[in-house]
């Protein structure tokens, strides 16, 4: 454990005393919020409103609200995994070095290094997502707050399953990577591809058929969904409020992917957890495995 928690300790500071990985990291969410908002705020507007019925009146708070709690909910299911592929180049730094050499020839089992990388990018992913959060907290507080406490506690918890995830995705794809100009590439895909692949950038419900079901097998879309859910629910009981039927706020919800549809059975956002926490036991052990068999080689 001491072992362990020392290369944690190691790759953390790496990670710190790169300078480029550190503002790159730790910029991405301000980049992406600033993104969002200014160009694809209107798109999900004018998307939100053409859902309302027309005979329906619906306050501008809420509408915003609901606007700005898409976008974060967007921002934060792409970042929570994209940024640990940023953060997980210290793996690729050290096999581009050289230092891996002096790990090999060490007393350190080679599970117990790779569980050093994995549990640092942990740490400072979460760093970095937190630093999101907090942004995304503040842009919906000038649009529209309709989050209590328990919500806000839920997307914490949304985002460590997340990131846990993309860790643990990162570290299986960054493992066979032995030059940065690998990982830049791999890191530059997934920031392209995840987005639209988990429907954080549009939502699933507006894809084709055999596509929506094609993405229902995908966990990311689960993870998205997870945080829409915990986003979103207190916009969902304005509406009811302000007298909306169910029917509608069901309609709403359905077209912003809160109530994602698997083999014709909407799946709950407990289900959603479980789903997501047996994929990164099963990625997790895969990772174990892959760490292991390279020792034994």
């Amino acid at each position: 454990m001491r072992t362990l928690i020392t290369l944690i300790g190691r790759n953390r500071k790496l990670f710190f005393r790169d300078k480029g990985m550190l503002l790159s990291s730790l910029i991405t969410p301000i980049i992406l919020i600033v993104l969002y908002a200014t160009f694809l705020a209107k798109v999900y507007k004018d998307s939100f409103i053409s859902n309302i019925p027309e005979v329906m009146n619906i306050s501008e708070k809420l509408i915003n609200g609901t606007v700005a709690g898409q976008l974060a909910a967007a921002l934060l299911a792409v970042s929570s995994v994209t940024v640990t592929f940023c953060v997980n180049l210290t793996m690729v730094q050290d096999k581009a070095n050289g230092v891996r050499k002096d790990f090999d020839v060490s007393p350190v089992r080679k599970p117990m290094i790779y569980l050093g990388y994995f549990f640092s990018t942990v740490l400072n992913s979460l760093m970095v997502n937190f630093l999101a959060l907090a942004l995304c907290l503040f842009y919906i507080g000038m649009m529209g707050w309709y989050l209590t406490v328990t919500d806000v506690v839920l997307l914490i918890l949304d985002i460590v399953i997340l990131v846990f995830f993309g860790t643990v995705l990162s570290s299986i794809v960054c493992y066979p990577l032995k030059t940065q100009g690998q990982m830049s590439a791999v890191g530059t895909i997934v920031s392209a591809g995840y987005g639209f692949v988990c429907g954080a950038y549009m939502p699933i419900s507006n894809f084709g058929e055999g596509l929506q079901k094609a993405m229902s097998y995908l966990p990311g879309t689960y993870g998205t969904s997870l945080i829409k859910n915990h986003m979103l629910r207190g916009v969902f009981e304005a509406m009811e409020t302000e007298g909306f039927p169910k029917e509608v706020v069901n309609g709403i919800a359905d077209s912003l992917d809160c109530n994602p549809v698997f083999r014709g059975n909407v799946v709950e956002p407990q289900t959603m957890i479980l789903i997501m926490l047996g994929t990164i036991f099963v990625l997790g052990g895969i990772y174990l495995l892959i760490t292991a068999l390279s020792e034994k080689k």
